[in-house]
């Protein structure tokens, strides 16, 4: 019903395929001003103004298929691989991703969530995060070198910032608050990223099992 609705009601803007056309491209695992379902659904609705109109003709039951089938249109497909997703779901918890990383609600949660990475990221990409992580670190993902008042350096990443303060989760899972004023160096280290490269600490065989792990990780629905 959802691809059906969206190609009579909003092909017009977006393309057929939802690749875009005067509207944008919905090709992508994530829309700037739709990143949830909820807000997806209030987009189709009540539109965005002046650029896009709201789907005032449709119901609710409608607004919400057009939704999901939206979102199929940035999911990555199934890719057959050669890896073990099995052994490679051991191979995560031996070398300590979840240190860093969370899935389902479990790890740390210092680097980027992992629950629907398979579904939004390609195999060649997620080799080429594990080979050479600053290769494509994430925008909102910024690294912080700061100098404290009392001299003290502490490297994390940036959680939240204004014009007078900023919070920085540190490399050992602590929050902290800083303020700028207080601070002798600031340093926003861009590009930048404490994963190391896994080039050389993985076998062949054992970097397709991790990305064949990664790559069936598709969400919790």
């Amino acid at each position: 019903m959802g691809k059906r609705l969206f190609e009579s009601q909003c092909a017009l803007c977006h393309g057929q395929t939802g690749g875009g056309g005067r509207g944008p491209n919905l090709h992508r695992p994530q829309l700037n001003k739709a990143p949830d379902d909820a807000s997806l659904r209030k987009v189709i609705s009540q539109g965005i103004q002046p650029e896009m109109p709201g789907a005032w003709q449709l119901s609710p039951r409608e607004v919400k298929s057009v939704a999901a089938y939206v979102r199929t249109l940035g999911s990555i497909p199934l890719e057959p691989l050669p890896g073990n997703p099995s052994r490679g779901e051991r191979l995560f918890k031996t070398k300590a991703c979840d240190t860093c990383h969370m899935i389902s609600g479990q790890g740390s949660g210092f680097g980027p969530e992992l629950t629907g990475i398979g579904s939004k990221r390609s195999a060649a990409f997620l080799r080429e995060s594990l080979v050479a992580p600053e290769a494509a670190v994430p925008d909102e993902f910024l690294l912080l070198d700061l100098v404290t008042a009392s001299g003290a350096t502490i490297r994390g990443v940036r959680m939240n910032e204004d014009s007078f303060s900023i919070q920085i989760k540190e490399l050992n899972g602590e929050f902290h608050s800083y303020r700028k004023a207080a601070l002798k160096d600031l340093r926003k280290l861009r590009g930048k990223s404490p994963m190391p490269s896994y080039a050389d600490a993985l076998k062949p065989e054992e970097m397709d099992d991790l990305i064949a792990y990664l790559a069936s990780l598709r969400g919790n629905s």
